[in-house]
């Protein structure tokens, strides 16, 4: 589904990316874990062309997207659920989905309310909310109406940055539950996630990224298990009894 090889990306003369290789299997849930500062949004922005690489290649569905603009990348299939959510507060709920249909329309796709009423199945509140304000949401409702309207663009690849941020652990529990649905809808998901120990619960496989390197990769199992994972990431000593 998606094949990045040797990924340099940055700002000016910052160079955040550095020869970052990773691949996606369609149907998979992979999860991409790291202290802040580590690069993982970035990554995020220069898959979907927000940032410029400066070398490497991005592959999506066989196809070369490195230097292509944001608007043709969500129409050749990659969505982007952006941290903090980012919703059009002064938008209802249904204009929200509506809007990010619009590569859909453009391109004189016809299954609108299909998709919508897909939406409204996965996410039954936005449907009871849907002539709701944006901005008057719950945080919960708004991550839900920010997973929904990306998923309106029908995407190959949905990717997730940091989507339990500022969420209470229940909602949190719900939301990784709605991402869980998504593989078993056929869905591929990229996510990425401060919360190393819920996402390695769900996914399939993970990357660690170090001050924008790859330092380490594998099963989601076999990461959980990994004693310099647990040192950093999910907060145990393990030199301690």
């Amino acid at each position: 589904m998606l094949k990045i090889r040797n990924l340099e990306a940055g700002y000016g003369k910052l160079r955040v990316l550095k020869r970052i290789s990773l691949h996606v299997n369609p149907g998979e849930i992979v999860t991409l874990i790291g202290a802040n500062g580590a690069g993982k949004t970035t990554l995020l922005y220069t898959i979907t062309g927000l940032v410029r690489a400066t070398a490497g290649d991005i592959i999506l569905q066989g196809r070369e997207i490195t230097r292509e603009r944001p608007e043709k990348i969500v129409a050749m299939g990659c969505s982007l659920v952006p941290e903090g959510r980012q919703v059009f507060v002064t938008m209802t709920v249904r204009e929200n989905l509506v809007l990010g249909a619009y590569v859909q329309h453009k391109k004189g796709n016809r299954e609108f309310m299909a998709q919508l009423e897909e939406v409204y199945e996965l996410f039954p509140v936005l449907r009871e909310r849907r002539d709701q304000l944006a901005g008057t949401l719950s945080g919960g409702e708004q991550q839900m109406l920010a997973m929904g309207r990306a998923l309106m663009a029908q995407p190959a690849l949905i990717m997730l940055d940091e989507p339990s941020t500022g969420l209470a652990p229940l909602i949190v529990k719900n939301i990784f539950a709605i991402i869980t649905k998504l593989r078993a809808a056929g869905n591929t998901v990229l996510l990425i996630e401060q919360n190393a120990k819920a996402a390695l619960k769900i996914a399939d496989r993970g990357y660690v990224l170090e001050t924008g390197k790859i330092i380490l990769e594998g099963p989601a199992e076999a990461l959980l298990a990994n004693r310099d994972v647990q040192r950093a990431y999910l907060g145990r000593d393990l030199a301690r009894p």
